[in-house]
């Protein structure tokens, strides 16, 4: 699954919305393009919105 987040700007913003994901689907394998703010996340399809509300909650704006 794909989503578009704002306000990463760092590897720390990429590792705390990695974190974000890992709590709300930890068997799923996320990789980070802080350049246009894209987060794939493979695995745990089923969990979709409990992932985008993590990654609302460690404080990034999801759009898709």
């Amino acid at each position: 699954m794909q989503f578009e987040v704002e306000g990463m700007t760092c590897s720390h913003c990429a590792q705390t919305v990695t974190a974000a994901v890992k709590g709300a689907a930890p068997a799923a394998q996320v990789q980070i393009d802080l350049e246009t703010g894209r987060v794939s996340v493979t695995g745990g399809d089923d969990r979709r919105d409990a992932v985008a509300a993590a990654i609302k909650e460690a404080g990034y704006a999801v759009k898709a």
